[in-house]
Formats: structure tokens, sequence, C-alpha cells
């Protein structure tokens, strides 16, 4: 939907591994360094939207975790919406909380995400990421998978998904097979992908992994589903993102400097679509285009759901920044590495910011917004006006569940 709601201020914690730090603690600390940044009080929100997609699997919290996480720092009174959309659950809470400012409804509220994956039981954590398929059908696609991977001659990954990892690394392994067959895309590709994401991520203090890694290192690393190695898939993480937003009439009224505005949030489901049938992320960001008078050349930043080193690829496709196919190609040249034609993932990426399931689509504008304001250090992308975010999560049939894409502009 084409938006016009100005970003008032960021936060967001350190992404990583708490095993002894609950989601009010987590949240608690994004909300108050966004309140910070944007110069408000508590009292000054009048709505919230809380992403956040694994808490009753995984901490046992349900249907009231907006509510509690915000008491958690004394905010009561205040709406509160639960918001829970896979992996685009963050970016979700952003798009309506955004449509609701649009409309006029509010002036100032707030979208936060947050997640804990980390427990000491993995298979709660696997449990999670598993419930984000169609569970009727889980045992066919288990199956499915089990069956592609063998007939691809992919050893790791024809058993243990949903047990020893997340299934999901399992279905990017199965799309990587085939991006590989159909369009001559490499390892050394997916490679690079990650060793680009890991020197961004490097720069990130707010990165849960900042180790430097060279495209060898990165395939040396231990198989996890072919041909995924470990660093070419996203590791699990907790952590929190926040985000305030308000009316350009109230941002003008409070004197807001140098405003950063969401113009655009497309929010889609997949369908049953064919094969060579563009799907939701081309759907979603060529609506995001139109409404923000932009194409991809205009980019000047991109953060993408690089769940998997391949999805990145794909995500280049998906998004317009080059051909069907040509995603490698990119990789190659350097054009979304910093200093390259469009940047995409400064932040590390999931790969390497880590991937706090319900924290992860505000963490993406929490990146975006600190780099059209010029406040990214040593990652900082020089003159970037226009942003995009591109998110999503859980799978069904062909297609992605949930995809959500957002333009903003400085």
């Amino acid at each position: 939907m084409k938006l016009d709601a100005v970003v008032a201020g960021v936060g967001m914690t350190h992404f990583g591994r708490y095993l002894d730090t609950g989601l009010k603690a987590l949240g608690g600390e994004a909300v108050t360094t966004a309140l910070a940044d944007a110069g408000l009080s508590q009292g000054d929100i009048e709505a919230a939207w809380v992403g956040n997609a694994a808490a009753g699997v995984v901490t046992g919290q349900e249907c009231i975790r907006g509510e509690v996480v915000l008491r958690g720092i004394g905010m009561g009174k205040l709406p509160v919406i639960n918001v829970e959309n896979a992996c685009a659950s963050g970016s979700t809470a952003l798009n309506q909380a955004a449509a609701m400012v649009t409309a006029g409804l509010y002036d100032i509220v707030l979208a936060l995400g947050v997640e804990k994956l980390y427990h000491l039981d993995k298979t709660k954590t696997f449990g999670a990421f598993s419930g984000a398929v169609d569970v009727e059908s889980l045992a066919e696609i288990m199956a499915a998978l089990a069956k592609n991977a063998e007939e691809g001659g992919a050893k790791e990954a024809s058993s243990g998904a949903g047990t020893k990892r997340s299934m999901f690394m399992d279905i990017y392994a199965a799309g990587a097979r085939s991006h590989m067959e159909r369009y001559g895309t490499t390892v050394e590709q997916f490679a690079r992908v990650s060793a680009k994401n890991s020197v961004h991520g490097s720069l990130n203090p707010r990165a849960q992994f900042r180790e430097v890694l060279t495209p060898d290192e990165v395939l040396s690393s231990p198989m996890i589903a072919e041909p995924l190695t470990r660093p070419m898939c996203s590791p699990i993480g907790d952590g929190a993102a926040a985000v305030v937003l308000m009316s350009e009439r109230k941002a003008k009224e409070l004197g807001i400097i140098d405003p950063v505005r969401v113009v655009s949030s497309v929010l889609r489901s997949g369908w049953d679509r064919g094969h060579d049938e563009p799907g939701a992320a081309t759907l979603c960001s060529n609506e995001a285009y139109d409404e923000a008078s932009v194409g991809p050349e205009d980019l000047d930043v991109v953060e993408c759901h690089d769940a998997s080193a391949p999805a990145e690829i794909f995500a280049y496709e998906d998004l317009g920044l080059c051909a069907r196919g040509e995603g490698g190609r990119l990789i190659d040249e350097g054009y979304t590495a910093l200093g390259g034609r469009t940047p995409v993932n400064t932040s590390g990426g999931l790969l390497r910011k880590g991937h706090p399931v319900g924290a992860t689509g505000l963490a993406q504008i929490v990146e975006l917004t600190e780099q059209l304001q010029g406040r990214s250090g040593e990652r900082q992308v020089d003159g970037a006006r226009v942003a995009l975010a591109h998110n999503g999560g859980g799978a069904i049939g062909t297609d992605v569940a949930a995809l959500c894409v957002t333009i903003l502009k400085k």
C-alpha cells in the first residue's frame, strides 16, 4: 500500500544467544533505545504492533506476547496488536502500524519485533520452524524433500530435516540445486554471498557473527544440506528491534530532523502458481516500485531475506536487480558489495547479523533508516536516499507463505 509515515526513531539489541535473558528484557531494550532516538517518552506512544513468531513454542508465552513485553517496561493502557506472520512478523507489524498512521487514526505508534529461539532443547526451536508450513501435509513435504535430495545425490540433505536443523535449510537447498541445474549458478557463487555478508557483518557492532570469511573458508565448512555449508545458512538468534513511526504533521510539529519516510509497504501471501510464474516477491516489489515511483535502478541500498546464501541470489532476481538466472553474475561482479552499484545486506544480513525471526523485518528497517541518515559508520553507503527491505517467511506449496517489501526514502 502507498504510505506516508515518518520514521522518528529506531533501536535494536545486539543479536545473539541469550539463554538467561527473556523476551521482556530484549524487547524493552529495543523500545527504550528507539524512544530515546526519537526524543520521545513512553506516554507519547498511542498504539503498538508487536511481531513475534515462535514464543508460543519456544518459551510457552501465548496470547498476550506484546502486552507482556511492553508491561515489562511499564507501558500500559495503549492498544497492543500482536502480529504473528512467520519470518515476516516484524515487517508485517511495521506495515500495519504505518497504514494506521497514514490513515490518520494515530499520530505516534510503535512497531516492535522480538524473538527468542535459543533453547536447551533444540527440538523446540526446530519445531517452531516446522510449524511454518502446512502441518497437515508435513509428512508429504518431508518425504518430497528427502526424495529430491536423494535424486540430486545430496547425501546430507536426504535425512535430518526438522530434527538436526531447520527444515527450511532443506527447502533452500532444493531451490539452490534447481537454480544450479537450470541457470549454471555455482556453489562458489553462493559462497561469495556468505563471504560478502561476513565482511559487512564485521563492520556491524550489533551483528551476531563478526568474523570475516573467505569463499574458500565458506566452502570448507561443515555441510548442512547440499550444497549449503554452515556459513551459507542463517543462524538462529535472540534479539529485538523497534521503530517509532509518526504522521508527517506530527513530525513537522515536533521538528523531526532528517526524516526518513515509509513510502510503500506491500504485503502478500503466496499462491498455487505455475513453475515459471513470478512469485510473491516479484509481485510485491513491482507494486512497491509503482507506489514509490522508483525502480530497481533507483535503489541505493537493500536489506533482503538471506535466510540462506542462495536466497539472496534469488532475491536479486525477484527484486529486478538483474534478469532471471543472472544473480550469480551480480555477486561475481561485486555489484551488491559495499562500494558496488547497489549494496545488499550492509548489516551482514540474516547470515551474519542473525535471524531472531520476529525481529528480523524490523532490524532491516533499523539498518536502512540509519543508512539513509548517514549513521552507519564504516559500512555507510555514500549518498543513500532510497532503500528497500525484502522480508518473507513460511512456505506453502511452491511459494513463500508471507512476503513483505517496504521502500524508504530520505
